[in-house]
């Protein structure tokens, strides 16, 4: 690579840096629609037309930036699951890394939210890992046989849920990890789950998020 190049691609990076950052906290405050291609620029301090080489318009820009913050959860999810075999209890310690992250990180939270645009197919591909948990449960008849099918569409919505729950509820960890357990439990069962493994994966997720504190 020549020096040249390597500065541009550099200087295309930064560049797309400085606008994903400026629609981070643009996207956290009004829906895209809302948002002017003009105020994300002046907000990254960027030509008007750096936002153009990087995204075809404010709905993939929107999408991209949902991508960035759903690959920040999907390495947390990544490392809390890291010695994790049993694929329940990483159904259930990946809904408790989202309500984690939506505690902490309230504002790219909802800018993930807002900009989520088809990342809810089971062929998405940041689903992959919720889609082989679930289809090794179903292998192992931990779950309902439904759940291959659909079961990657009803854990994303309970999940989403969630995170909507946490922030617009503006909701304190100890309550965010009693709603969790609630939600795991109904969740869990509804996939299939019996109620004794769904209240116990419940009872250790839920005590996890509280000593994330």
């Amino acid at each position: 690579m020549s020096v040249m190049h390597e500065k541009l691609t550099t200087r295309a990076t930064r560049t797309r840096s400085a606008l994903i950052a400026a629609g981070i906290n643009l996207l956290a405050e009004r829906p895209i629609d809302a948002i002017p291609i003009d105020d994300v620029v002046s907000a990254a301090a960027v030509a008007k037309g750096s936002f153009f080489n990087h995204f075809v318009d404010k709905d993939g820009f929107a999408a991209a930036i949902a991508a960035e913050v759903r690959m920040e959860i999907e390495a947390w999810i990544g490392a809390a699951n890291e010695n994790v075999d049993n694929p329940i209890a990483r159904l259930a310690g990946g809904m408790g890394v989202a309500v984690e992250f939506a505690l902490k990180k309230p504002k790219r939270t909802r800018a993930m939210l807002r900009g989520t645009s088809g990342a809810m197919s089971m062929s998405h591909p940041l689903n992959q890992g919720v889609k082989a948990d679930i289809d090794a449960c179903v292998s192992a008849n931990l779950l309902r046989p439904e759940a291959a099918n659909a079961g990657v569409l009803f854990w994303l919505g309970l999940c989403t849920a969630m995170m909507i729950n946490v922030i617009e509820q503006d909701l304190q960890h100890s309550d965010a990890a009693s709603r969790l357990k609630e939600m795991l439990v109904l969740g869990l069962i509804g996939l299939g789950s019996d109620a004794d493994t769904a209240a116990k994966i419940a009872n250790q997720a839920s005590d996890t998020l509280i000593r994330s504190y």
